[in-house]
């Protein structure tokens, strides 16, 4: 087997796996899987000595792998076509991820379920899924590794206390779509996704 192809499989929804595997072979970047960030579920960059390069989180269920990996599939559509001028996400960028997506929204590819809050994320969508609740719920239904008693950071109230990856830290300001929050141990400050998924203590 395709030792490439193989990669593919392991982390996209099966009916996907061609449709994206034909995505890297047409723009030809390097694909890493990386391990879980708090601060992002993926990104693009371009580097003059090393090309096209796209990460995206091991962690994310394979729904939310592909939503993530076209996202950033997008930003190199647009690199591409215009170069640095536009907005990062702007409508250049929007209008890739909207097109790019178009052939897999049909229900023998994907979840019904899913298909509605996408297709309604995608006639206008945000910089990150995250602030995207419709969206987030329903791709969160797919999650296999959800503990019951975790909630979104976003459910708690400002200087409640939480812990994150063994970490304990206290809720600050919203910024965006990230919460400003401090490590209790170090007094170290941090942003934090707002549908991070936190234990309260």
């Amino acid at each position: 087997m395709n030792k490439d192809l193989a990669i593919f499989q392991q982390y996209f929804p099966e009916t996907t796996v061609q449709f994206c595997y034909n995505l890297w072979k047409e723009y030809q970047f390097k694909f890493k899987i990386t391990r879980p960030r708090q601060s992002k579920l993926g990104d693009y960059c371009y580097r003059r000595d090393k090309g096209h390069q796209i990460t995206v989180n091991a962690n994310l269920n394979p729904y939310s792998f592909l939503v993530t990996y076209i996202h950033e599939v997008a930003h190199l559509q647009t690199f591409k076509q215009y170069g640095n001028k536009p907005e990062p996400h702007g409508k250049e960028w929007k209008r890739h991820f909207r097109e790019t997506f178009q052939p897999l929204l049909k229900p023998e590819i994907l979840p019904t379920e899913l298909i509605i809050p996408l297709s309604e994320y995608l006639k206008n969508p945000s910089a990150t899924t995250q602030g995207a609740s419709p969206l987030m719920v329903a791709l969160r239904k797919f999650d296999t590794h959800t503990d019951t008693d975790s909630s979104t950071l976003a459910s708690l109230q400002a200087g409640d206390n939480f812990e994150l990856n063994g970490r304990i830290f206290t809720k600050g300001e919203l910024r965006r779509t990230r919460f400003l929050c401090t490590d209790r141990q170090t007094g170290k400050r941090y942003v934090i996704s707002t549908n991070a998924l936190v234990k309260k203590v």
